[in-house]
């Protein structure tokens, strides 16, 4: 943590000042620079030249309106973003999220986070992130392909495959990629596979790219336990959201002999003593787009549905909270820690609050930050990006083996690093730190730019 002592401090109070009212970036920045201090000692010269002042500040911030036609003739306004955030490494790289809680200080905050991220893959990516406070839940097929042709008809100006690269994220799936990259290709003329990726295998997608996120957190978790002689086999687990991220880390957890007993939505959530049914949840929420209570309505007595408790009430051994920033508690992680948790890898973007943080590390539980477990889905981004750079398809069982090998590299650059600056075991230290050494090395030797 930072203290007044600390050189950083000046620059924090800076950063908020200058950011007034983003606490989702004001947290991310925080988190960043109070591992940062053993770094800056040892190598005073990452100071220099308003280094990390410049690192904190985005590149490019667009903001921008997306007027687009509903159902009914009605003229809707959205308001659509991209920040840019640092593009050291290579091009901007991150997704796209559609959600009505969508703001700058969000965008911001996950294109910080993103820059970490895109490091630790060891990939040439910079970052950034984007997207607009539209809701597409209840909207028709017709409604979503109308709201992404406006938000690509301003967004293509701002990207390119040597530039910045989107992707999807909350709200943003295959078939909304698709009808971007249609837009894109109608106004530049141009079948420029590698501006956009989650892109479906006919235009250049990648086999494994649905499964990227949760099954990396998967072989990150893994690795993780095995470094207190865990295995996976046999643990009890929870898995909070049921979207991509969450459905294919059950899947993934599942098939490696874990018991996974509860997920959810925004709505509450389902406990399941049998074990998870992950083909019913994944008919439930990809083909009939309902909410995870009719999981309970279909399964009978057996299952539970809750609306009205947290998901982190449930005893497990293990969690991987998938939903969305800070949706875990303090009071939710004392009563994990209680209830005999051993480990927790954030599979979302910052879903546990710094104090649920600070209780995990005092408890002893292992504890690994989103920046590092949910690398995996741009890690396959990337891939896809390779493959599109040299006309290639690689099968579904390269490119997970090329995503395993990510992300056992990044799970080893983590510990090591935090073994390397007196912290062993502190996965959050070592993400933080091993990401900003490349970037600011990289930032280095381009000079003040």
């Amino acid at each position: 943590m930072l203290n007044n002592k600390n050189k950083l401090t000046p620059i924090l109070n800076q950063i908020m000042q200058r950011n007034v009212g983003e606490k989702e970036f004001h947290q991310a920045v925080h988190e960043v620079l109070g591992s940062l201090s053993p770094v800056i000692t040892r190598h005073p010269e990452y100071a220099d030249d308003a280094l990390i002042e410049r690192l904190c500040e985005p590149e490019r911030q667009i903001i921008f309106r997306i007027p687009w036609i509903d159902d009914n003739g009605q003229v809707c306004v959205n308001r659509g973003f991209r920040v840019q955030f640092n593009s050291a490494l290579g091009p901007c790289k991150g997704g796209l999220r559609f959600h009505p809680s969508v703001n700058l200080g969000i965008i911001k905050f996950l294109g910080f986070e993103q820059i970490f991220k895109n490091a630790l893959t060891g990939m040439p990516l910079g970052g950034g992130k984007g997207g607009a406070d539209f809701d597409p839940r209840g909207r028709s097929a017709r409604e979503i392909m109308r709201f992404c042709q406006s938000f690509m008809s301003e967004l293509h100006r701002h990207i390119g495959e040597y530039t910045d690269v989107p992707a999807g994220d909350i709200g943003v799936g295959g078939r909304e990629i698709g009808y971007m990259f249609g837009q894109f290709k109608r106004l530049t003329n141009r079948y420029e596979t590698g501006v956009i990726t989650g892109k479906d295998l006919l235009h250049g997608g990648s086999h494994a790219r649905t499964e990227a996120t949760g099954y990396g957190a998967v072989y990150f978790f893994e690795r993780m336990l095995a470094t207190r002689g865990h295995s996976l086999e046999g643990q009890r687990a929870i898995v909070s959201g049921s979207g991509n991220v969450a459905i294919y880390t059950i899947q993934k957890l599942i098939s490696l002999g874990v018991k996974v007993i509860a997920c959810s939505d925004s709505n509450g959530f389902i406990v399941d003593e049998a074990g998870i049914d992950i083909d019913l949840v994944r008919k439930i929420k990809e083909q009939h787009r309902s909410r995870i209570s009719e999981y309970a309505k279909l399964k009978g007595s057996s299952v539970k549905y809750v609306a009205d408790r947290s998901i982190w009430d449930v005893p497990c051994t293990i969690a991987i909270p998938s939903a969305t920033q800070n949706e875990l508690t303090d009071d939710d992680a004392r009563t994990l820690v209680k209830n005999g948790l051993i480990a927790l890898g954030e599979g979302a973007n910052m879903p546990c609050t710094p104090e649920a943080v600070h209780i995990f590390q005092e408890a002893g539980v292992l504890f690994a930050p989103g920046k590092a477990v949910n690398a995996g889905g741009v890690a396959t981004s990337a891939l896809e990006m390779q493959q599109n750079a040299s006309r290639e398809r690689w099968t579904f069982e390269e490119t997970e083996n090329n995503l395993s090998k990510i992300m056992h590299n990044i799970h080893d650059l983590c510990y090591e690093t935090a073994e390397k600056y007196d912290m062993p075991g502190n996965y959050i230290s070592g993400a933080n730190i091993a990401g900003f050494i490349r970037v600011a090395e990289a930032m280095q030797a381009l000079g003040v730019v």
